[in-house]
């Protein structure tokens, strides 16, 4: 069964990318409200007894370093905090965690590293590397996997749209706009972070191998439902209610999504880890 304090950090991810949507793009206010609720969150992880841990305190060191190269880089050069911040922000802290001589405070910090370290290098590896090699990747997704899938539902309802250009669309109704699906309307990050959540759970909790390939593809499924669904949401509000109304959805609906996703995500792993428990029991 998967244990109280992992549910309530897995709480706190969603809450804290929430947060930092709303605050950049949409409600300082419900930002802040979000922020308020992680940290009373935080407040709830239950901490037990302390334990020797080996002296090296290296990853904590490293954890530091990155903390400190993350702030000054915001600060000084980029005052645009985006998603890769706060993973990299998740990491340092995450590595920190690791070397501090408490045992539930250090599976925490396991767990955060690994579901960090995988949104970065995925993200790195999508979005960094290949576009130094050239590869239309993002371009080619976009149009193939996310605009003409969400398209083909909207007119399946009857509502008039059209593709202008591979990751452009334009609707006609309550007042005539263009939409580029691009970016983060991919719902690649929200699946980075599921497949970081697997991953971290495999490596920390030691979840089979078969489960783990289970749940890996599910989570790759849910995202990429969830983002089409998200992303048809959008059209057919810009069509009713026009571009302001559309923008208001797009900001909130995202991060609700994806906790909503994150929670089935949860419940699914909590039932896995179940399993073995009731079968021994019913076996004696």
């Amino acid at each position: 069964m998967i244990e109280r304090n992992i549910i309530i950090f897995l709480l706190i991810l969603a809450l804290f990318l929430g947060a930092t949507v709303e605050i950049s793009e949409g409600s300082v206010l419900i930002g802040i409200l979000l922020f308020a609720i992680a940290v009373v969150l935080i407040s709830k992880i239950k901490i037990g007894k302390a334990y020797v841990v080996q002296p090296s305190k290296f990853h904590m060191f490293v954890g530091v370093v990155i903390l400190a190269c993350d702030i000054i880089y915001n600060v000084t050069i980029s005052r645009d905090l985006g998603t890769l911040d706060i993973m990299t922000f998740l990491l340092g802290i995450s590595l920190i965690a690791h070397d501090i001589n408490n045992e539930e405070i250090r599976r925490v910090g396991r767990l955060g590293a690994y579901i960090s370290a995988t949104f970065i290098v995925l993200f790195l590896f999508f979005f960094s590397f290949f576009n130094a090699m050239n590869i239309n990747f993002m371009h080619i997704f976009d149009h193939y996997f996310v605009l003409l899938p969400s398209v083909f539902i909207i007119r399946a309802f009857g509502l008039p749209i059209q593709v202008v250009s591979t990751e452009t669309v334009m609707i006609k109704g309550e007042e005539e706009m263009s939409v580029i699906i691009g970016g983060p309307c991919s719902g690649l990050y929200s699946m980075f972070l599921l497949i970081g959540i697997i991953v971290a759970y495999k490596k920390v909790e030691n979840l089979q191998t078969a489960k783990f390939f289970y749940l890996l593809a599910i989570s790759i499924i849910l995202a990429y439902i969830a983002n089409i669904f998200r992303v048809s949401i959008l059209y057919t509000v810009g069509y009713f209610h026009g571009k302001e109304a559309m923008f208001i959805v797009h900001v909130h609906l995202g991060w609700i999504i994806f906790v909503v996703v994150a929670a089935v995500l949860i419940y699914m792993l909590n039932r896995m880890t179940e399993i073995p428990h009731h079968s021994s029991q019913r076996s004696s």
